[in-house]
């Protein structure tokens, strides 16, 4: 690293290549560099190094995982992980949680706003008139298995969803169906928000409702986004039928909280291929397939499980000790951006209570009360900074709900269409258009190799490099023994 000349300005950076002695100046804007400025620093190849390499054509910035890569400028969600901070739009989370419900705030996150009251009214109106979906809907959802995951099915139908509307394709309608800004373009980008936040509850409801060999639901007119998504999987025919206020308040509560998190592994997914240019309902199908991970939006079943296998408050100390021997995982216990505390885990502490006054409190209360507390007092997470996050707290509600374990991912896909949504038309609308995302490599593989003939090569028996043998039974087994015309003895 240089030290920068008389003539430097002050908000940039100084980079001096070793290898050359060349000298370049970065500027720095909003605290950050352009990773293509050391494209410029290119050397000639030491002798015998890997062409592979691509010396002479700059240098590459390498950040597995993008630790500390910013691919673009956002004005939706604020994380300071080191303070526990997390606003939408500059609100902070907490004064949402208390003052706002999912569709004001999902809202905001769209469209940069809260809304005054005709246009809430009318936001409200428009998504849950789009919560219907077609008949046909039915057929698609009964093809799946009895047992299919719910996140399986909610995967496939968000993608399903799009075959419907020929107006919403790019491919179908011109490149710059969503990105010229003009009325008409985002007159259709709208309705398919409108359809995908809508739909969503009501595609999540039917995943439900098939595993319980039910009938669906209409959604209903006159409930609130989550009183009709509880109301769709619940309604068994009876007469004025309303879901519990305090559960439809909560699950409300819990949305708003997941509506956005910045660009976790799913909205980036979600960016990632709508950098394409693809229909929005394939670019949220996409997310949803990679909010199904167990490292993402499965954590809350994670954490469940983990107190399940706990067993009791008395077993907590036990547990605490393997988990320090790295024998067993923590789960519901620090996160990739918080650094301290998550501040939706207090909100969610909170609500849980609330829920426990009505539904009477989970038979794993106790032991996840023991084991925050012993992980609170434990120098070992202090030092890690493994605070309760938001997934610690949420699953015991929805266990509490009645929800089983599998559809916890469910009822976090649901509300983060909201933050895909804005993250996806933010794209299609920032300055310069849409570039497709192309991230480089490093390439270490073999260099350059000539072709050999299959009878004059050495078989590599390395396990992760040849394919594993599969144990055959059944009909595959009895066919494989059987004899017929064509059959390889």
């Amino acid at each position: 690293m240089g030290q920068p000349t008389a003539s430097s300005s002050q908000n940039s950076l100084t980079v001096r290549d070793n290898r050359t002695g060349k000298t370049i100046q970065i500027p720095i804007e909003d605290n950050s560099i352009p990773a293509t400025a050391f494209k410029t620093l290119s050397a000639t190849p030491e002798k015998d190094e890997r062409k592979e390499n691509e010396t002479s054509k700059g240098l590459r910035v390498s950040d597995k995982g993008f630790l500390n890569t910013a691919v673009m400028r956002s004005e939706i969600t604020y994380i300071d992980g080191e303070a526990g901070v997390l606003r939408y739009r500059g609100y902070p989370i907490e004064e949402l949680a208390l003052r706002s419900s999912h569709l004001e705030t999902a809202y905001l996150l769209i469209y940069g706003s809260l809304p005054s009251a005709s246009q809430l009214k009318v936001w409200e109106k428009e998504v849950m008139h789009h919560a219907v979906v077609h008949a046909d809907a039915e057929q698609f959802f009964r093809s799946f298995r009895y047992d299919a995951h719910p996140m399986a099915i909610l995967t496939s139908a968000f993608a399903y969803l799009g075959s419907y509307y020929s107006e919403a394709n790019p491919s179908l309608q011109g490149q710059t169906l969503f990105t010229k800004g003009s009325p008409d373009s985002l007159a259709v980008m709208d309705k398919q928000i409108y359809r995908l936040i809508g739909k969503a509850t009501t595609l999540a409801a039917m995943a439900y409702r098939v595993r319980q060999g039910r009938t669906f639901v209409t959604p209903p007119t006159g409930l609130s986004y989550t009183g009709s998504f509880l109301y769709q999987m619940d309604y068994l025919g009876q007469e004025n039928y309303k879901p519990n206020p305090v559960l439809e308040k909560a699950l409300d509560v819990l949305f708003l909280l997941h509506a956005d998190h910045e660009l976790n592994a799913s909205a980036t997914t979600v960016l990632q291929t709508g950098s394409s240019l693809v229909d929005p309902y394939s670019a949220i199908a996409a997310g949803c397939a990679s909010l199904y991970g167990p490292l993402h939006g499965g954590a809350n079943e994670a954490v469940i499980r983990m107190l399940i296998s706990i067993g009791s408050p008395a077993n907590v100390p036990a547990f605490i000790e393997s988990v320090k021997k790295r024998e067993k995982v923590l789960s519901g216990f620090g996160h990739r951006v918080y650094k301290t505390s998550d501040p939706r885990s207090f909100i969610v502490r909170k609500t849980a209570d609330e829920v426990f006054k009505v539904t009477g409190k989970d038979d794993l209360l106790e032991t996840a009360m023991a084991l925050h507390e012993a992980a609170m007092k434990d120098e070992y997470f202090i030092k890690r900074s493994l605070a309760p996050n938001v997934d610690f707290w949420s699953g015991l509600i929805y266990r509490a709900m009645g929800f089983p374990l599998d559809f916890f991912p469910v009822l976090f896909a649901v509300p983060r269409v909201v933050g895909w949504l804005a993250h996806w038309r933010q794209m299609m609308l920032q300055p310069g258009g849409v570039k497709i995302w192309r991230p480089r490599q490093i390439y270490v593989g073999e260099t350059k190799r000539a072709y050999v003939p299959v009878e004059e090569r050495t078989p590599v028996e390395e396990a992760k490099k040849t394919p594993s043998q599969i144990t055959h039974s059944g009909i595959t087994k009895r066919t494989m023994l059987a004899t017929f015309k064509g059959a390889k003895l």
